[in-house]
């Protein structure tokens, strides 16, 4: 880490923080736009993991001292602090347990980062291309490192679930052995330009060789070496990715009951609109009819510009009267996701100079049909004004903030529920004006109370209560989750297989989009009932937007203040 002046405030502090974590993670430096970035990846051995935490060690360390200085107290130094003190906290206790030995996923590994990372490099010039090879190049020895630590993992007793491992080694086909017997990575060099086309092939081979190699490793070693572990992972290792994702310690036991009473609401709601669909018929079975009859948008392509559409006319309708955006802003791009991703929709942000747009992307699971009533409030999640609105806005203010607030100081839960947030903000202002459209968004809002629900429920074997109308008395299991999952959502059958591996395998992460909306709507009400009828609602939201992240421990109380 650079050397720190004993003067510096707690925004300096954090800035160096985040300079030192581009040297040692050049995937961090891709997607905050860093050029020398773009050649190398991290190393993920159970060294180049603890260089990590070392460097945060320290970094606490000079936050100690930044905090005693004068002008430390300012609401901007204050929430910068308090931000990275939780941050890199949260993020040492994952360490410290050895979490880092055991990140099998089929949406957040290692290997997930060092594919993902291509598909938001520049790739404009000869240049960008040469880049790429050399980081194609770079593929076997994260690999290795990521392999190195798994097999520590091993060798400690530290396994992950083999669910999760299952669902990763058929990634792993899909993305070294497609239907045209290439592989993800010559496809994707495919694109690049012929001059240089012997040495992208090359590059190309030689990662995926190694994806492939890290596949054979994970289904012949590793795969048996966690035969019978548990899936689930108990209260204690849950409470600690309560922390990490939620930027909280939640009573666990409170959540779960409001899981509950969301799912009780949402219920109603979705009973009457699916009246208006098809009369006499129950929630699902109008979004099955919906799913044959309903509105549908034919075509991969054509599905990519009809999303364009929507967040552009989302921004034209909300900038002005619910938000003030500046121009670079306003741009953002639908894509179509990479073959082989998760299920679920996602979002990438900005570079730090807007270069590359925040973007959103669709993975398509071989389909090239899909209903609008899916769509709608998703988009509304994933871009305008989910999503982002919040992250491009953070990186525009971050001369306001510091780097690290604009860039990696994020807290899943504070993101999740924005995006929430906004999705019935859409709903309050009148987005949704037909039952069709109205049903998909409460179908979305039900598959997040029922996440709070099964995700605390399995891992902590929780009792499903009396007055359930499923297996009332009984203990949550994995299988007892996808059950109900499958039951309470209009989606098939493939995502939610997808969606439950990623609660397994990412536990409390799904549990912040209704937990971090409530916090939300808690801060709105209060600083409403502050000012009265002088609330201005287009105002907060941009001061909302404007104050960085923060965790759900002190989201509320930052809200209430605006």
């Amino acid at each position: 880490m650079p050397e720190t002046p004993s003067s510096v405030l707690p925004r300096q502090v954090a800035d160096a923080y985040v300079d030192a974590l581009v040297a040692l993670d050049p995937i961090i430096g891709t997607y905050l736009g860093v050029p020398e970035s773009a050649g190398f990846l991290p190393d993920f051995s159970p060294a180049g993991r603890e260089a990590v935490a070392e460097l945060a060690r320290a970094t606490l360390v000079r936050l100690d001292e930044a905090e005693k200085m004068p002008g430390a107290d300012s609401d901007a130094e204050r929430r910068c602090g308090r931000l990275l003190r939780e941050r890199l906290t949260a993020e040492l206790a994952v360490h410290d347990a050895e979490e880092g030995l055991r990140t099998v996923s089929n949406l957040r590994s290692p290997a997930h980062s060092v594919r993902n990372v291509f598909t938001v490099m520049p790739t404009a010039s000869k240049e960008d291309w040469t880049a790429v090879a050399e980081r194609m190049r770079a593929v076997p020895d994260a690999l290795a490192g990521y392999r190195a630590s798994l097999a520590l993992g091993l060798e400690r007793g530290l396994p992950a679930g083999p669910r999760a491992t299952a669902a990763f080694v058929a990634q792993l086909d899909q993305w070294t052995d497609g239907p045209d017997g290439r592989g993800w990575f010559e496809d994707f060099a495919a694109a690049g330009p012929d001059g240089l086309r012997t040495e992208l092939d090359g590059a190309a081979a030689v990662a995926t060789s190694a994806f492939r190699s890290l596949r054979d490793w994970m289904r012949e070693v590793y795969a048996p070496g966690i035969e019978g572990a548990p899936d689930t992972v108990g209260r204690e290792r849950y409470a600690r990715w309560v922390r990490f994702f939620n930027g909280t310690d939640i009573d666990l036991d409170e959540a779960y009951a409001y899981g509950w009473s969301e799912y009780h609401r949402l219920l109603g709601e979705m009973k009457s609109e699916a009246d208006k669909i098809l009369p006499g018929a129950g929630p699902w079975e109008a979004l099955a009819h919906l799913d044959v009859h309903g509105t549908h948008i034919e075509g991969v392509e054509e599905v990519r510009e009809w999303l364009q559409k929507l967040m552009d006319e989302a921004i034209e309708a909300l900038d002005g009267t619910h938000f003030e955006l500046a121009d670079r802003v306003r741009v953002v791009e639908s894509r179509i996701a990479p073959a082989g991703s998760a299920a679920a929709p996602y979002y990438t942000g900005p570079s730090e100079d807007f270069s590359r747009p925040g973007r959103t992307w669709l993975p398509t699971m071989g389909e090239t049909r899909f209903p609008v009533y899916d769509l709608v409030s998703t988009w509304y999640h994933e871009g305008v004004p989910g999503h982002h609105l919040q992250i491009a806005q953070w990186v525009h203010v971050a001369d306001r903030l510091s780097r690290y607030q604009a860039t990696v100081g994020g807290v899943s839960a504070n993101a999740e529920g924005w995006a929430l947030y906004a999705e019935r903000l859409m709903d309050e202002l009148g987005f949704l004006p037909d039952a069709e459209r109205r049903l998909g968004y409460l179908d979305a809002q039900m598959m997040r109370a029922c996440r709070v629900i099964v995700d605390i429920g399995m891992h902590l074997e929780l009792e499903i209560p009396a007055e359930s109308p499923f297996h009332p008395g009984e203990r949550w299991t994995p299988e007892l989750a996808q059950e109900f999952f499958g039951g309470h959502s209009g989606r098939p059958a493939d995502f939610v297989e997808s969606e439950l591996t990623r609660y397994l395998s990412m536990p409390a992460q799904a549990i912040g989009y209704k937990l971090g909306e409530r916090a939300w709507l808690l801060g709105r009400e209060r600083a409403r009932e502050a000012h009265g009828d002088a609330f201005d609602a287009k105002a907060w939201h941009m001061a909302a937007l404007s104050q960085g992240p923060l965790g759900l421990d002190d989201l509320v109380d930052e809200l209430s203040r605006l």
